[in-house]
């Protein structure tokens, strides 16, 4: 008797993301095991990320040093400024060019002895603050070759503090977190960062509010007309915050906060955040107060802690790309980044992740015109293209374990079809593996050449200005097994590529 012919297709590999939580046993179909160096594209498939490109040639004075922070001033003119930090001194990127900032106050140069600042624009001036330094300014206007500190800008009025965490929202910075001093926010004057106590400026001390005892701040968010303050076990928030006389208290959460000051990002409709539990998103508003929190890293959530355990909290660094549709979480010290698809949740609430090792950013800026800057070791890069300053960079996607719907039967894997778009002549490896066995089988091919068509899909879409086209390989596998996974590996070296689908071809063996 014939053995039967049975085929399954994986249609959009991997387009639920990356699931570590939850049992390999019981994977739905669509979850990814490994996910490495890959996006969820926006047609739901699993595909290569972009690499970076340089922004700017080798500058002496950053050398080879961490580019830590980055910001991006908008003058009331409406030219751009992007201001880096590295190697303990500010930089101005403009064009192609980084020039050093150099100090332009009235005394003695302020010392600096890290790069790790939080930058705030207000009315055309961009303010600066870091743990144990003095607040700066640098101030286009006045000049754009110099900074000073904050204490010496013409009409500073009161005594600044030597904050940690600053954001500028409701027309005013707003600062928290010195040496001494955990619980107290001190706002500016409107559109005045220099003017901390006449007019509308002062303090607001939050010691004795916090709800499950003493707090400290962490970081500061602002959204619809509301001031949020991160404790690390702890959050606040004040409704209000456009007028700071009537600050009034409106919630408060306990038993979560805030582990990392950069990772707090606005998203124009939520805050996501990292906690010591993960990704959170506070999903709260005036209708929905007591919306719940949603763990957006549910899927990854014991991994992503297991990580974070590693890391100088002032290193981890987070943006949200509007263009791309992610939140990336960048860990250096693990060489690691969660990149959340941020486009729609699943089902249980988290969202689609994936994670990326070979491009590990230092700092991020989303800009005005829609760029990602990331810092890296001696430059500003630009999240684009597809090679990391023109090395290539491994790509990596395993299926779920799957049994046909017959767990207890022996399946002989005949071949395996896959259908990718883009990728022209990349060569890969396809694994293939039986029985949760971590010994692999491998098969290696090349993607063809393909000519792109001209009235199809290339014309206006991934083909004409992206250099991509489909291509569909059968491969002829061997091996048995109850269980089997499948796996891709190919070295993204010029071009995009992302899997349209897997065809498997078995037939049954004996039951036992």
């Amino acid at each position: 008797m014939v053995a039967k012919l049975l085929t399954t297709t994986i249609s959009a590999p991997g387009f639920q993301g990356l699931n570590t939580q939850d049992s390999s046993v019981s994977l739905e179909a669509g979850y990814a095991t490994v996910a490495n160096n890959c996006v969820i594209d926006k047609f739901g498939r699993i595909g290569a990320r972009k690499g970076w490109t340089l922004s700017h040639a080798t500058n002496s004075d950053l050398s080879t040093a961490d580019v830590k922070a980055l910001g991006e001033l908008i003058d009331n003119a409406g030219n751009s400024y992007i201001i880096a930090a590295g190697n303990n001194k500010l930089f101005k990127l403009v064009g192609s060019t980084l020039s050093l900032l150099t100090y332009g106050g009235g005394g003695s140069a302020p010392t600096i002895t890290d790069s790790n600042w939080q930058m705030a624009p207000l009315n055309g001036v961009l303010y600066l603050y870091q743990a144990g330094h003095d607040p700066l300014v640098f101030d286009p206007a006045v000049s754009a070759t110099t900074f000073k500190r904050v204490s010496e800008k013409t009409g500073y009025v009161a005594t600044v503090s030597s904050n940690n965490t600053v954001i500028s929202a409701y027309g005013r910075t707003w600062s928290a977190n010195n040496a001494t001093v955990k619980s107290t926010i001190q706002f500016s004057d409107l559109l005045a960062g220099h003017v901390l106590s006449t007019g509308t400026a002062g303090t607001l001390d939050v010691s004795q509010v916090w709800p499950n005892g003493a707090d400290e701040i962490i970081s500061l968010a602002a959204h619809n007309n509301f001031l949020i303050v991160f404790g690390r076990r702890q959050i606040l928030i004040y409704s209000n915050a456009t007028d700071p006389n009537n600050l009034t208290l409106s919630d408060a959460i306990t038993g979560i906060g805030c582990v990392a000051r950069d990772s707090v990002v606005a998203t124009g409709g939520d805050i996501i955040f990292l906690s010591d539990s993960g990704v959170r998103s506070l999903m709260r508003t005036i209708q929905e107060k007591s919306a719940p929190m949603r763990d957006i890293s549910a899927n990854v959530r014991d991994d992503l802690v297991l990580e974070i355990s590693a890391e100088t909290a002032s290193d981890i660094k987070a943006v949200y790309s509007d263009k791309e549709a992610f939140y990336l979480l960048s860990l250096p010290a693990r060489q690691l980044v969660y990149c959340f698809d941020m486009r729609a949740p699943l089902p249980n609430g988290a969202n689609r992740v994936t994670t990326w090792d070979g491009l590990v950013p230092t700092a991020f800026k989303y800009t005005r015109n829609k760029d990602l800057l990331v810092g890296e070791s001696g430059y500003i890069g630009k999240y684009d293209g597809y090679k990391d300053n023109a090395n290539s960079y491994l790509m990596r996607y395993f299926t779920n374990y799957f049994d046909f719907q017959s767990p207890t039967v022996i399946k002989l894997m005949k071949k395996v079809g896959i259908t990718v778009i883009g990728g022209q002549g990349y060569p890969v490896t396809l694994k293939f593996g039986f029985d949760y066995s971590d010994i692999l089988n491998t098969r290696q091919f090349d993607l063809a050449n393909a000519a792109v068509a001209e009235y199809n899909i290339a014309e206006y879409n991934i083909g004409e200005y992206g250099g991509s086209a489909f291509d569909n390989k059968i491969i002829n596998i061997g091996g048995s097994g109850k269980v089997i996974q499948l796996g891709f590996e190919t070295n993204v070296f010029n071009k995009a590529i992302s899997i349209q689908k897997l065809d498997v071809y078995v037939k049954t063996g004996k039951t036992r």
